[in-house]
Formats: structure tokens, C-alpha cells, sequence
């Protein structure tokens, strides 16, 4: 019974702190007051606190580049935007990335990561593998996070680019960091 994905997922929600939740506080001191998303296990806190936090307004999404927008919409009203996405998001978005250079609006983007470090799921690796190269191409920098400790420091500097420096800013949330999932 323990191993049934509701429990799981319980057990998530209710853990005391951790990187995640280090994370979610970063990017609330930096002001990000709208978290868009696909649903994705990657991102489930920081998906949950959003949802749980009156002083937020968290979008699900029917497609990642939706994310795109809504960043550039929340900088024109002066807010601040994260999109949450899985790698295989990331192909969705193509198009929409070159946006953030003509518009030239800050954009912010934490990626759960597939198709890497011990991955099964021979369905995930072409665009686990085209991640890092699809978005440099795009002009967005990429900052990879592989250990629990590195998180929160990583998304803060992530954030410090992407909504002081005017940067478009993936940081990459690794297998290393978020462990393989079975196929």
C-alpha cells in the first residue's frame, strides 16, 4: 500500500522542507507570482505549493509554449512568470522561444529532466538528449542542477539572470537530482 502513487505523493506534500521547497521559497522572494505548468511528477511540490498559495496564480497548461506567453503577458504587467516543464516540453516550444529575444522579456523555466542519467525509457532520450542544444540555440541559458544541495542556489541564480539581467533561463533539474523513473 505504501508504493500506491496517491500515497506517494502525500508523502511528498507533507515532507518538511527540502529542495524543493528551498526552491519554491526562492522563487516567491524573487517575486514570481505566476507558475504555469503541464502536470508532471518532475514538478509535483513546487506544482502543489503554487496551487496552495493564495498570494499565486498557478495556470495549468495544455501545451508548454502557452508558458511562453503567459511570461511575456505576466512582464508587460509587470510580474514575474515560471514556467514548469518536462524535457519533452521543451520541443513544443521551439517557436515560442524566439519570442523572448524579439520581445525581449525575461523568461524563466525549470525543466524536469528525461532521457538522461540512468534513463529506461528508450522513448525519452532523443529529446532528453536535444534539451541543452535546442534551447542554447534558442538563445536561453542553461544551468544544470544535479544535487539537492545545488537547487535552491542554482534557481536563484537562474532567476537573478533571467528577471534582473532581462535573460531567457532554463535551469535544468537532472536525473542525478531527481532519480530515474522506472519503464
Amino acid at each position: 500500500m505504501a508504493g500506491r502513487p496517491a500515497e506517494k505523493r502525500a508523502a511528498r506534500k507533507s515532507a518538511e522542507g527540502g529542495w524543493q521547497h528551498a526552491v519554491y521559497g526562492v522563487l516567491r522572494r524573487q517575486g514570481v507570482t505566476q507558475f504555469s505548468y503541464v502536470p508532471d511528477a518532475g514538478h509535483g511540490i513546487l506544482i502543489d505549493l503554487s496551487l496552495a498559495d493564495p498570494e499565486v496564480r498557478a495556470v495549468a497548461l495544455t501545451t508548454e509554449e502557452e508558458g511562453v506567453a503567459l511570461a511575456a503577458g505576466a512582464h508587460l504587467g509587470d510580474a514575474r512568470a515560471v514556467l514548469l516543464m518536462q524535457s519533452s516540453g521543451v520541443g513544443n516550444c521551439v517557436n515560442f522561444l524566439s519570442l523572448t529575444k524579439g520581445g525581449r522579456f525575461p523568461f524563466l523555466t525549470l525543466v524536469s529532466m528525461r532521457g538522461d542519467f540512468g534513463e529506461g525509457n528508450p522513448w525519452q532520450m532523443p529529446m532528453g538528449q536535444a534539451v541543452r542544444p535546442v534551447l542554447e540555440t534558442m538563445g536561453v541559458i542553461c544551468l544544470d542542477i544535479d544535487r539537492p544541495e545545488d537547487a535552491a542556489p542554482t534557481v536563484e541564480a537562474a532567476a537573478t539572470m533571467a528577471y534582473k539581467g532581462g535573460q531567457a533561463v532554463a535551469a535544468l533539474f537532472t536525473q542525478k537530482l531527481l532519480g530515474a523513473k522506472p519503464f
